[in-house]
């Protein structure tokens, strides 16, 4: 099943796409796509309906955000070996976290902002693991029962406020627009193996970014169980896995955004986003 939010900024409505891949309205169903329609029991109540029976979105409508609720963004950083050695770093003996602000979620196809005196803006296309219950101290072969589904995040950075400026990796991380979620929530029942996806970054048509989940040092159901020891994870809240090699600091020479230009992003049966970067106003 294939979930997804559409409409202006702040008044998405909840939708679900039919078997043709058309927009349906699930308003009168359920309020929105997040809290306990995540839960086991709320997404069965949405498989049980026919996708047919609903309104059809207007073409056109804005696609936003693929999840509501969400009260944390946990980031994983240097979690494919090869994207650690193009950054000159090691690979670490245990994850690395680090936070996004949830203040910088946007639509997938929304504008990126790029801000004023940012002179290091990058891309991250990465796996998005979305938790569908709390989840507290679980166990690793437990840890999927806890998680929703899954998306395409984008997990943009300006490196120079990220490493150069003194203090958490957060400081780069968390402006305006560098957290595209979507364009769907695909439920896990979908993605029978979410360590074997191939995921990709484009910018102005050029490819960048080519891997899959394989090369993840630690995976889904490792990363779900280690966060849950520091922190509870609530529904709604996003894990975003870490990316591969191919971005922008990696590059020799070194490649950043600049406004004006385009970029497109993938993870195979999970969707494409769209971006397009401009002025931060």
């Amino acid at each position: 099943m294939k979930l997804l939010r559409m409409g202006p900024i702040g008044r998405e409505r909840p939708c679900m796409l039919d078997p043709e891949g058309r927009a349906r309205l699930l308003d009168g169903i359920v309020s929105d796509i997040g809290g306990d329609v995540l839960s086991d029991a709320g997404l069965d109540r949405l498989r049980a309906i026919d996708p047919r029976s609903l309104p059809v979105v207007p073409e056109g409508t804005r696609i936003g955000p693929c999840v509501a609720g969400t009260t944390k963004i946990i980031c994983i950083g240097l979690n494919y070996a090869d994207h650690a050695a193009e950054s000159g770093m090691q690979v670490p003996p245990e994850p690395v976290l680090f936070m996004k602000a949830v203040s910088s979620i946007a639509g997938p196809d929304d504008d990126v902002p790029i801000p004023p005196g940012a002179e290091k803006v990058d891309w991250e296309v990465e796996l998005g693991v979305v938790i569908g219950r709390r989840c507290k101290r679980v166990a690793e072969a437990d840890a999927l029962d806890y998680v929703a589904g899954y998306c395409v995040t984008n997990d943009l950075s300006e490196r120079a406020w990220q490493l150069e400026r003194q203090g958490n990796w957060s400081k780069g991380k968390s402006h305006d627009g560098f957290a595209p979620l979507g364009p769907w929530l695909v439920t896990k029942d979908e993605v029978p193996d979410p360590q074997n996806l191939r995921l990709w970054l484009d910018v102005d048509d050029r490819r960048f970014q080519d891997g899959s989940t394989r090369t993840m040092v630690y995976g889904v159901r490792t990363l779900v169980a280690y966060i849950s020891n520091f922190m509870t994870l609530l529904p709604g809240d996003v894990i975003s896995t870490g990316t591969p090699p191919g971005v922008g600091f990696g590059q020799k020479p070194q490649v950043y955004l600049r406004t004006g230009q385009r970029m497109a992003l993938g993870i195979d049966g999970l969707g494409v986003q769209h971006q397009r970067t401009v002025n931060d106003t």
